[in-house]
Formats: structure tokens, sequence, C-alpha cells
């Protein structure tokens, strides 16, 4: 039986497909020789490989029996495959995996030398899953690592820790399901996720590692809390909520998609809660202004000025008319960025949440208005003010009084407006507001125009203009206002000047921005350091000496279903005492979201094992700001935007010595799944190209395996039917999706070094990016070549040679050339996060050695100091070799000479007879002589050169070779 050509059957639904065989020995697994595999191939990975994780065949059929597995056995006994490897990853990275953890190396000490420049690198707080890390996550993982690897080579006290955001709803909802305690599971999932990253050699300090379920952690999380209580930016109020039911807990407007919660899929409903709330509002023009001073994108700048969304404009007060059209003392107030339109509002719309409409709503319409409140709260803020949606509403049956133009508009109730921005009323200017314009028209409204375009152009029939210009049909003499023929600006001021004057209104500066919702109806939280006397109800704050307020061990995480929150099942935790009353009190049932923890957790990073005070000063003061901080553009306006306001406050009272916690951000890249690959059929079941489907109307569709698909210029085709078009699409890798790499798997057959550097190979840092598994070969290539470079090729019985192949000969000036080039693309590539550039100077760099005849050790040790921090196994190894019995992670990293850097050589084109047949590379100030030997040599010119008559040499020193040959002793066609 022929191993290395078995017939491999994949799982279930998978087509068979010949497959290159791999061996394990009593170590690792072995592949063959890259020329013993088939054209094109699936990486084993891909398929269940635990079937024969014994048998040393990935993917073989389960129907295989036992007697031909043993078959295997006994074949391998008799006769031993030698199998050659491009190096022995799989020796190497456990060996330094160990070695970092036994020396700590990568600890960075309690008390560092201050007068050194310090770097501080951080990745976005994981949130430790069951499902462990895939292959999208160590792409800034891998980022990080390489920027501290690189500072600390650089000389700079290097913070890199990490640590886990590990309290939330998904441990929580488990727990539910299976009975488990979410500590458990926690802690499981905390160990996976800490041995894959070891596995992957990233040089964090493991010994600063933090977790926020930590009771020594959380008594800092829930100190702060009183701060924030102490200083009154912490409060209770009653506020609507997205209430889920099935969930049990309240759900932040991001949890909510589509009516549903965003995890399980379960209707969520507007009610109303007594609930924590932070008052980040009152930080709403710092957080604005401080923006400007961050090395953010600009994107994520924008996202939080947007959230936050300060605009100046003015409250006006319109009068509640009743049935007989006279005032009352019932009034709306409204807010409003355009006063300049007030003339033009032709209706009202209140919040279908809105605290006065139950007292405005007529007996007659009272039942459609309940009827239209019920739908609306189960709409999410983002999808009821979502503009592309269809604007729904219903008439109140009641009117309001304009009070500039004295006329009498109608009071609709709509859930595009928000009872928590503004007062929760607007005055509706169809003229003028898109929004408007479109209810408007559904409902009949009058459409009034108050705004002509400054320049007298006209504005598009059925669309509002919503720009600024010149005043019109703006005056009421009765009630003392004309803003007719004046600018949008001036007539917005004298509205503002005359409303105060009259007392109908004010200016006013508002924000988008919302209180944060700071309360959850969940166990698996910090708890809430307050008590509430039983006699009078009045909360107190848990004494700073009782910190932490443990959670109490629950059996039952089950929601309660009425709003209460499990916390109200521990009766016994519950009841306590007043210390300073000695009253019998309760303790607060709710727990803090999960944003909490992760709020502050780079300052604990500094000083984790202080149990005194939340950070030491003098350590904050040197490791702050955090340098670089790495994560999803997803959180720019919660995690980014809840830290910032935290750190204000801790800065405020004399906590932190920064105003902004972080310098830089840098969004990384999505790694979607794999490309995959789709056919269209008709109802008949016969396949069509894809840009015809859509003409067809009602199509199926097929996914094809990669080895069924063909590239046809820009497009992706049926092999063997060109004329289907097929449809190529890569989707964000998730288990539902199945197209979720192991980064396991990859590391089994590749190592940690090739996945590393494959991800950072992909393409730019900061671009979403495609996996792609035959890819990650590359890569995996040029280490194998580097290996082979300086160590050697292997031996005959497949092992390695100890030492290297380097010499002790003084370097060539070519060689330091290609060298201090590479130095200096590598740090210029490195400093400015461009890690694909980076790679591709080394790999040039290999190249150009490749064609010396020796290594001197000096140019060889200065390239393995540039491969550190991206192959740091196999950099280790090498450097150990070369005879350094120290780790290389703190040896100096190169400096590019500028003297090797000024090019010594030109590209100098060679004419024949006048016409370019070619060029070669010559010295600066090379001789015609030097020149004409150079072009004889060359493969492609020789042979117009070599045994030919020349009439003369034409030569410009550094431009042009012009060799014109004498044609008379030519013979006819040997010039082509």
């Amino acid at each position: 039986m022929n191993l290395t050509h078995t017939k491999l059957q994949p799982f279930p639904h998978s087509p068979p497909l010949t497959h290159p065989t791999f061996l394990f020995s009593s170590r690792s697994l072995l592949p063959f020789p890259r020329n013993l595999k088939p054209a094109h191939v699936r990486p084993s990975f891909l398929y269940k490989k635990h079937t024969l994780l014994r048998y040393g065949c990935f993917g073989v059929s389960r129907s295989r029996t036992r007697s031909s597995i043993s078959e295997v056995e006994e074949e391998q006994k008799q006769k031993p495959v030698l199998v050659k490897r491009a190096y022995p990853f799989d020796e190497i990275e456990p060996k330094w995996q160990r070695y970092w953890e036994q020396n700590r190396t990568f600890r960075t000490p309690n008390d560092v030398d201050t007068s050194k420049p310090k770097f501080y690198v951080l990745d976005m707080f994981p949130y430790p899953s069951g499902a462990g890390l895939h292959v999208g996550h160590p792409l800034g993982y891998t980022a990080t690592d390489i920027l501290a690897r690189f500072k600390r080579m650089q000389g700079y006290n290097v913070l890199h820790p990490m640590g886990w955001d590990a309290f939330g709803l998904p441990a929580e909802q488990y727990a539910i399901e299976t009975g488990t305690h979410p500590k458990l599971t926690t802690l499981r999932n905390i160990n996976r996720f800490r041995s894959q990253l070891k596995s992957l050699g990233f040089s964090y300090d493991w010994d600063r590692e933090i977790s926020t379920i930590e009771p020594e952690y959380y008594k800092w999380t829930q100190w702060i809390f009183l701060q924030l209580l102490k200083r009154g930016l912490a409060y209770q109020a009653e506020v609507p909520v997205n209430w889920c039911p099935a969930l049990g807990t309240v759900l932040a407007n991001e949890e909510v998609v589509d009516g549903v919660s965003e995890r399980g899929g379960h209707p969520v409903i507007r009610k109303p809660m007594r609930q924590w709330m932070l008052k980040i509002t009152a930080y709403a023009d710092r957080l604005l202004e401080d923006l400007d001073e961050l090395d953010w994108p600009e994107s994520i700048k924008e996202m939080q000025r947007n959230w936050i969304g300060r605009s100046e404009g003015a409250e006006v007060e319109f009068c509640v008319l009743d049935s007989d059209g006279m005032e009352t003392d019932m009034k709306i107030t409204v807010y409003t960025t355009r006063p300049d339109t007030i003339f033009g509002a032709t209706y009202l719309v209140v919040a279908p949440e809105y605290t006065l409409l139950s007292s405005i709503v007529s007996t007659e319409q009272r039942e459609s208005v309940e009827g239209y409140q019920d739908i609306a709260s189960r709409k999410s803020d983002l999808e009821r003010t979502e503009l592309q949606k269809e604007k729904t509403g219903v008439f109140s049956g009641c009117y309001a009084k304009n009070p500039t133009s004295g006329e009498p508009i109608p009071i609709w109730v709509a859930d595009y407006v928000l009872g928590s921005y503004g007062t929760g009323a607007i005055m509706a200017v169809p003229a003028h507001d898109a929004r408007d314009h479109e209810f408007a028209s559904k409902f009949n409204i009058p459409i009034k125009w108050v705004v002509t375009p400054n320049n007298g152009s006209c504005v598009e029939s059925g669309k509002a203009y919503s720009g600024e210009g010149i005043i019109v049909n703006s005056s009421n003499l009765k009630v003392g206002l004309d803003i007719n023929g004046l600018s949008s600006k001036e007539a917005a001021y004298k509205v503002i000047e005359w409303a105060e004057k009259v007392g109908k209104g004010k200016k006013k500066v508002n924000y988008k921005l919302r209180d944060w919702l700071f309360a959850r109806q969940r166990y698996w939280g910090e708890p809430i350091p307050v008590i509430f006397l039983e006699d009078s109800g009045e909360s107190l704050p848990v004494l700073e000496s009782e910190l932490p307020l443990t959670l109490p061990e629950l059996d039952d995480f089950t929601p309660s279903g009425t709003g209460e929150p499990p916390l109200s099942k521990a009766v016994s935790w519950i009841k306590t005492i007043d210390p300073s009353s000695g009253k019998p009190a309760t303790r607060e049932t709710n727990t803090m979201p999960q944003w909490a923890g992760s709020c502050w957790y780079y300052l604990r990073f500094m000083d984790p094992k202080n149990s005194n005070e939340l950070v030491d000063k003098a350590k904050e003061k040197y490791w702050s700001p955090v340098d670089v901080y790495v994560g999803g553009a997803e959180h720019a306006v919660l995690h980014l935007l809840y830290s910032r306001f935290w750190h204000k406050v801790l800065y405020d009272i004399g906590v932190v010595s920064t105003k902004e916690p972080f310098k830089c951000v840098i969004n990384q890249g999505i790694i979607l799944g794999e490309v995959q690959y789709t056919a269209c059929k008709d109802t008949d079941g016969n396949y069509i190209s894809a840009d015809s489907a859509d003409d067809l109307g009602e199509y199926l569709q097929e996914i094809i395996p990669e080895e069924r698909v063909v590239k046809s210029g820009e497009f992706f085709v049926l092999k063997d039917n060109p004329n289907i078009r097929l449809i190529a699409r890569a989707h964000k890798m998730s288990k539902s999706r199945g197209n979720v790499v192991n980064p396991d798997d990859v590391v089994s057959e590749y190592g940690a070094d090739s996945l590393r550097l494959y991800e950072m190979f992909m393409g730019p840092f900061r671009d979403s990016k495609t996996w792609n598994t035959s890819g990650i070969e590359g890569v995996h290539r040029f280490l194998g070549r580097t290996w082979r470079l300086i160590v050697g090729s292997p031996l005959h019985h497949g092992a390695f040679r100890d030492g290297t192949l380097v010499t002790d000969e003084e370097p060539t000036t070519e060689q330091l050339r290609a060298l201090h080039k590479c130095i200096a693309k590598v740090t210029e590539e490195i400093e400015g996060t461009r890690f694909n550039t980076g790679i591709s100077a080394m790999m040039e760099f290999i190249n150009a050695a490749y064609k010396w005849d020796k290594q001197p050790k000096a140019i060889i040790e200065a390239f393995v100091l540039l491969l550190s921090p991206y192959a740091p196994h196999m950099a280790e190894e090498l450097w150990s070799r070369l005879g350094h019995p120290d780790s290389i992670a703190y040896k100096a990293f190169p400096k590019a000479d500028p003297a090797y850097l000024k090019e010594s050589t030109v590209v100098l084109p060679v004419q024949i007879n006048g016409k370019t047949r070619g060029t070669i590379q010559v010295e600066k100030g090379c001789s015609e002589e030097d020149a004409f030997t150079l072009a004889s040599q060359d493969e492609k010119l020789s042979k117009y050169l070599n045994g030919k008559p020349i009439k003369k040499r034409i030569f410009v020193p550094g431009k042009i070779l012009n060799v014109i040959l004498d044609r008379q002793n030519v013979k006819a066609g040997s010039i082509q």
C-alpha cells in the first residue's frame, strides 16, 4: 500500500480528492515534500482530523476497517518513510515557549528604570467565549506583539499585558441552559484562550494577567462607581428600556436587531423601569473637545462626534388648544436647531412615550394611540430613527398653537421621534426637513415654504429644501415678529431673541448623547455597592472599607420573568444592616453591565497586585497614556467613549495624570472566511449564469467546491462549463456559516511563525482581508528558505545539523548594502504598521542572499534580529545556534547605516544598432569597456554581440550603451 497516493475521503458532504499524506513522528506532524503534492490541494486541517491523529493521515473515511488501519501501521514499521520538512518548527516552537515561560522573559518589573523611554501597547480586552480563537483574532494580537518586541529591542521599557473581560450575558445564558455555574465555564474558556495565545508566541507579561470576574479586580470597579455616586454622576431614574422577557434583562440599543435580541432572537419590548444611570452627558463637551488631540482614525472620531451629537438651537413652547380652539395651561416644549423655520411648522410630533401624551390625546383617538404605543414599544431606537424606513404615525386628536403664526396645528404621535432626545417633541417643518416632508406627504398635512435658496435656484418638485437661505412667508405683526428677507442665521438669532422676550422659549444647546444606562437584570456581573433602608427606601453607598461586595453563590440563574434580577433569589445575601444607623436594609439586586470592567482595565495592568489603591500614582504617571491601543472599530461609541468618560472622572479626582486614556488607536481589518463559490439554478435544476439570475426572478443556489471552479478574466466560472458565471463571496467567520478556521490546526501544520507572518502578509493591517489557506504556504516556504540558508538542508535521515553554515569572513560591500537596505525598510514599515511590506523586504533580502557564495556571520546575525519580532521562535533558535546563550528578545535592533543606502548602481539600457535590446546593471562611474563586457556576458544580449563584428560603440556614462554592428560583415538574418 503506497501511503503517498492514498485516495482520501473527506467527511460527509465533501467531494473525494487526492490529498498528500501526513505522517506523525513521535513528536510532530511531518508533511511530505511539496513536490509530491497534487497541483490543487485543500489543506488537511479543513477536515476533521481527530479520526486519524494516531494513524498519520487526515480525512480517511470513517468506513476504513480496523484491519486496514493495522496494515498501515505494519507497513510504517516495515518500511519507514523519510519525510523532509521545511524546517523543524514542531521542535523549535514548544522549546522556546517553555524557555520564555520558565525564564519569565517578557515580565515587566514592578520597578522599572524610569529614565528609559516607555512603550505601553495594548490589545482590546477579549471576551473568552467557549468557541476559542479563530484565525481572525490573532491579526491584532500579532501586530501588537511585533510592536512590543521591536520596542524592547530599541531599549524601551515595554508594557504588553493580557487579561479577560469575563463577565457578561453569554456565560450566563450558557449557565441557564446547562446548569453549569458561569464561573466554571468562564475559567475553562480563559484557560483555552490563554493556551492558544501562548501557542502563538505572543510576548505578554503573564504575571500581570487580570480578569474582571476576580473580586480583587472588581473591588476597584465598585470603588469607581462609589466615586461617581459621590459626585452625583450615578443616579436612579425611571426610563424606557429595551426589555427582553426571555433573557430577563435590559438590553442596550446595539443588542437589539429588528425588534429581537441579538443573542437568541427573542422579542424585545420598550417598558419603563427604575434603573441606575451614569451622567456621561455632564462630560459631553469635554469628550468632544479632546478628540482633536488624539491620534485616532478620523472615522472613529467622527462616529463619536455624531454619537454625542452636540447642536445649538432653541426650546420653544407651543400652547395646547382645547376642543373649542382655546388655549389651555398645557404646553408642549420642542427643541429645534432651525428656529428660523418656525413659521413653517405645520404640525407637532410627540414620541409614543412622551410623558404628557395621555393628557393630550382625545377620547376618540385614545384607542388608536395606545395601539400605536404598543407597536412602538417593540422597536429599538435604531430601528425607529432609520432614515430609509417608512414613516408611521397616528393623530392625537388634539391641536396646538404655533406661537409665531398663531395658527392651530395638529399634534401627531410618531416613532421617528424619541422620548430620550431633546424634549420628546418636535415642531415639524415639512418644506425644509426630509423626514417631516415624507410624513406630511403621506398624511396630507400642509406644507409651507419659508426658506428660499440664496442663489435663487428652484427647489426640486416633491422634495424638501433643508439648506439655509433667505426667509419668506414669516411675518406676524400681531405678535411682533417679522423675519422676512433675513438670512437663516440672522432669522434664527431674532426668533430666539423674540421667544426669550415674550417668555415663549430660550436658546438651548442639546446633545444626542444620553446618560449611560448602567443596570442589568443579570447574575453574572459586578454587584452594585448600594443598599436601601427598609423603612424609607433611601439608598446608601456601601462603605469603601467593605469592598469588594462579592457575588453570592447561586444554583438558579434563570430570569424571574417579572423584571426582578436573579440576585433577588439570594435572600440571605440581600438582607443586611446599615452599619451607620443599624437599620435593616436590602442590597441592590441589579448588576453592572459588561462594559464596566473594561472601562478601566488598562490602568490596573500598570499595578495589578495593589490592594490599597486602584493604581500607584508614580506607576500611572510613568506608563500613562496607552501609546498604542489596537482593536475593532465596532467599539467606537461604546467601550472607547465609556472609557474616556471614566478616565476623565478619575482625572478630575486625581487618580490619573492624563486627560485621555489612549494616545493612539488603531483598528485592524477583519479577516473574512475563505471565498465561497455559489452557482445559480433554475427551478428545473439547470445551471444559469449569475449575471442573468436576477432576470429569471426565482432561482436556487448551490455551493460549488473550489476544485470545480476556475477564474475567467475578472470572474469565476464552472470549470466544466465556463459559460456559467458563479457568485464568489467571502463572509465574516462564524460557526453558523461553517467557515471558521481554527489557529490550532494551522499551527500544527505550518507552525506559529508561519501563521503570524501570513496574517501580517495578507495585506495592509487596517484593511479587511480574505483568508486563503493555500496562501500560508508562501510564507512557510520563505521561513524554510531562511532556515536552509542559515542551517543548511536536512541530512539524509531527515534531521537538520546542529549549528549553522555562516562564516567569519568580512561582508562584502554588496552584502552590506543588501542588509542595510533591508534594515531601513523593515524599521520604517514596523513603525508605520505596514507589516506586509516589511515582510516583503525580508523576502527580497533572502532572495539576494541565496546568490552569495558565503554567508558572513555579521550579516546573518543582523538579519535574524530583523526577523525576530515577526517570527520569534525561529529567530530565537537561529540566535542560539549562532552562539548566543541569551534570548534575542532584548538584543539591540539593527540600525541602518546611511552610507550603504546610497544607490551605487544604475540600470543602463543597451542598444544594438539604435534599438534597445535589454538592460544591464552597472556601478556608477562604470567605464565603457566594463559596460561592454557586462553586456557581452548578459544572457539576453550576448546573442547579439558575441562573435559579431562591431563598427563602433556609443557610450554615455550612466545613460546608454549603443553598439553599432558592421552590417557588411554580418550575415543576413543574424539580427532579428
